[in-house]
């Protein structure tokens, strides 16, 4: 692999600039957005292993821009922000973000971070290279792709559907707790309220019904989650 790509997200020229050089000193190849209308598409030609998301952006905010961005990569994406409340960070994370950094901030911290994220990502604790899949009966589920195909069938999905199907895929018949299932989904429990689970849940198990797959996610009270084809999959 040669040098990675971190892409930053960042409307403060200033900060912008001064990451883009930090960064370059150690060996990355570095973009800065350009056109805050068309952060995705400016993202996707560049292809980043990282991108760096600020909060406070022109036209959408930070949050949104995650959840599109998630729509197309599984890469880490770090949000840097003035921004410190406990909430912001939940919604950080809860929008698909993997990583939170409160301005001001030390540039030692931000490089330590992104070399953490980036090892787990690509590095000597990333997982087995190759595309990983998951297939219980007429159900695949690329999980690079974020993809579950139905036979010829392809359903998008977003990073925590895509966790969370994998999670209940790999189980199955098995009962899957809450608590394994929130520590995948969510770094750091403490900020993650009860119901957060439950509004994550519901969200695939509609997704599932409006293309037609109808395979039911039980929950099973006191435990956790079990994921239970149909005949028709099975």
């Amino acid at each position: 692999m040669g040098n990675q790509r971190i892409f930053i997200v960042e409307d403060d020229k200033k900060i912008a600039h001064l990451l883009a050089e930090t960064l370059r000193k150690y060996q990355y190849d570095v973009a800065i957005v350009e056109d805050f209308d068309a952060i995705t598409e400016e993202c996707l030609a560049f292809d980043p292993h990282l991108i760096l998301l600020d909060i406070n952006l022109p036209s959408y905010d930070g949050y949104y821009w995650c959840r599109q961005l998630r729509q197309h990569t599984m890469c880490p994406i770090i949000f840097i922000s003035a921004r410190s409340g406990d909430m912001d960070q939940v919604f950080a994370l809860e929008n698909g973000g993997d990583d939170f950094i409160t301005k001001p901030f030390h540039y030692e911290i931000v490089l330590a971070k992104i070399r953490s994220h980036l090892r787990r990502a690509y590095g000597e604790y990333a997982p087995m290279q190759g595309e990983r899949m998951v297939k219980l009966g007429a159900l695949t589920l690329y999980i690079e792709r974020m993809e579950l195909h139905l036979r010829e069938e392809a359903i998008p999905l977003q990073k925590k559907e895509c966790v969370i199907l994998e999670l209940l895929m790999e189980a199955s018949p098995k009962v899957v707790s809450r608590e394994t299932l929130l520590e995948e989904l969510w770094d750091d429990q403490s900020f993650v309220d009860e119901n957060t689970l439950n509004v994550n849940m519901t969200r695939v198990r509609k997704k599932l019904s409006d293309y037609g797959v109808q395979s039911v996610i039980e929950t099973v009270r006191g435990s956790g989650y079990r994921f239970m084809l149909s005949s028709e999959e099975s």
